[in-house]
C-alpha cells in the first residue's frame, strides 16, 4: 500500500470502527470479521471490507482480523503515535470553537494554541492557551509547528497567511472568505461555510 491515500470518505469512517473495536470486551488473540463489524455499525458489508484493507490489507478466510492488531493499525493510521500539533489564527466564536473541539486528535491533528491581537481574549492555561499574535513566529518555530488555522477576517487573512509561511508552516486550512496567495510547495484547504450551508439550502429548496 506504499505511496496509497486513503479516500476521504473512507478515512471519516475509521474512527467510528475503531470506537467499535475499543467498545468489544478485551479478549487475548481474539478475532473479528468485516462481516461482524458491518451488522454491529449498520454499514454495508462491502464496503468495510474496502475501508479495512485501505488500512490491514484483507482478513484472513474464515477468521477476519486479530482484533487488536487491527485496532494498532487504525491508530496508526489516524496518527494516533504521533499527534501533529496545529495552531490557530483568529480566537473569535469560530476560533474558539475549533480549539475546543477535540475531535481532531481522531484524525491524527491537535490544536495546541491560538493567537490573536485582541488582548482582551488572551488567555493562558495549561491546556490551550490564546496567546499574543506577537509570540507566533517564536511559538512555531520553537515547537516545529506545520500546520496552521486561519480564523480571522477577510481583511487580516492575507497577512497571516505571510506570517504562517514565514514561521515554517506549510499546510493551511482557512476559514476566511476569500482565496489566498501562497508560494508553491503550500497545501492549502479552502473551506466557506456560507456555500456549504447556501448548497444545503438549494438542495432542500427542490
Amino acid at each position: 500500500m506504499n505511496g496509497y491515500t486513503i479516500p476521504k470518505a473512507t478515512l471519516g469512517r475509521l474512527p467510528i470502527y475503531l470506537q467499535f473495536l475499543r467498545s468489544l470486551p478485551s479478549r487475548e488473540n481474539s478475532t473479528i470479521s468485516a462481516t461482524t463489524i458491518a451488522k454491529g455499525l449498520s454499514l454495508g458489508e462491502v464496503q468495510v471490507r474496502k475501508d479495512l484493507a485501505a488500512v490491514s490489507g484483507a482478513g484472513k478466510p474464515k477468521i477476519g482480523y486479530v482484533t487488536e492488531d487491527l485496532i494498532r493499525k487504525l491508530e496508526a493510521k489516524l496518527g494516533y503515535e504521533s499527534l501533529t500539533p496545529a495552531v490557530l489564527v483568529g480566537a473569535g466564536k469560530l476560533g474558539k470553537a475549533l480549539l475546543d473541539y477535540d475531535g481532531f486528535e481522531e484524525y491524527g491533528v491537535r490544536i495546541v494554541a491560538a493567537f490573536d491581537c485582541n488582548e482582551q481574549v488572551i488567555s493562558v492555561s495549561a491546556a490551550k492557551s490564546i496567546l499574543p499574535i506577537t509570540h507566533f513566529n517564536s511559538f512555531c518555530k520553537e515547537n516545529g509547528i506545520k500546520l496552521g488555522i486561519i480564523t480571522v477576517g477577510r481583511g487580516s487573512a492575507q497577512q497571516v497567511c505571510d506570517q504562517m509561511v514565514e514561521s515554517g508552516i506549510t499546510a493551511i486550512w482557512n476559514f476566511a472568505p476569500c482565496d489566498l496567495k501562497t508560494p508553491s510547495g503550500i497545501l492549502m484547504r479552502q473551506e466557506n461555510l456560507a456555500l456549504s450551508l447556501a448548497h444545503l439550502n438549494n438542495q432542500i429548496s427542490k
